[in-house]
């Protein structure tokens, strides 16, 4: 029944396997499908986060651990390419922003969203989140060498530190169905004498040139599996996963090199 439930509410929020034309995220959706393991993580955190949330409310908790471990324990070429695929259209866009990352685990559960200083002060206080934030913040950062620059090197770790984000107490998501900008459902309107501090953590993803950099680029890194649909799908797996630094049977340590496996 779960199984159903996950791959009937993807199928409505990212279109139908008839419409996948040009649409990668609809590619890549179907390529997870295909995948045994990727379609049983995914299943998971769709029932969690999407099929059994009231109006109004969701258990968020399961929610965000069935999300970590999707990208923890998922195909790594795989998981990536349905976070950060790029869309031409504003359709396209918005079933991207819906799925990744669920309301459930995003926002809420007030109508307004609060301080970034409460995010920011739950994930210090989280042995699951601290880690992750500070990865994200060293691999996400521009060169001290170049501190105007980012170095194209530094993108897949980047991407695979942000992904590390998803499922915590700062998860990130799309802000809008026009862009590839990313933020927190959070604000520093109320944030007192802390203001500066507040905004200086907001920005580390609205402000990011090295974050806008590698989610834009990864239309150029484009997986193998997703660009020939008649390749082994395993081989390709293999392939990207050492391209990238990670084998198709990755842990999580591996998946997010400083992350640890915490769930």
């Amino acid at each position: 029944m779960a199984h159903c439930l996950g791959l009937a509410l993807l199928l409505l929020l990212l279109g139908s396997a008839s419409s996948a034309g040009g649409n990668r995220c609809v590619a890549a959706a179907e390529a997870c499908t295909a995948d045994a393991r990727c379609q049983r993580l995914r299943t998971e955190y769709v029932a969690q986060c999407l099929g059994r949330a009231a109006p109004g409310d969701c258990p968020r908790a399961r929610c965000r651990r069935a999300l970590r471990h999707f990208f923890a324990r998922g195909p790594p070429a795989l998981t990536l390419a349905l976070l950060f695929c790029p869309c031409a259209g504003p359709a396209c866009a918005e079933r991207r922003r819906q799925t990744f990352v669920p309301a459930c685990a995003f926002s809420g559960p007030g109508p307004a969203p609060p301080s970034c200083l409460a995010p920011l002060e739950a994930c210090e206080h989280s042995r699951v989140c601290r880690p992750r934030l500070r990865a994200f913040q060293a691999s996400c950062a521009p060169a001290p060498v170049v501190p105007d620059d980012c170095p194209p090197e530094q993108a897949p770790s980047c991407r695979r530190a942000y992904a590390g984000l998803v499922g915590t107490a700062v998860t990130p998501n799309y802000v809008d169905n026009a862009s590839a900008r990313v933020a927190l459902w959070c604000d520093c309107g109320a944030s007192g004498n802390r203001h500066e501090e507040c905004e200086a953590f907001r920005g580390l993803f609205t402000r990011n040139r090295c974050l806008d950099r590698a989610i834009q680029t990864f239309e150029s890194w484009w997986p193998p599996v997703l660009q020939d649909p008649h390749q082994d799908t395993e081989h390709s797996l293999m392939q990207v996963g050492a391209g990238q630094g990670l084998g198709a049977g990755s842990s999580c340590t591996a998946a997010f090199h400083t992350l640890p496996c915490q769930m």
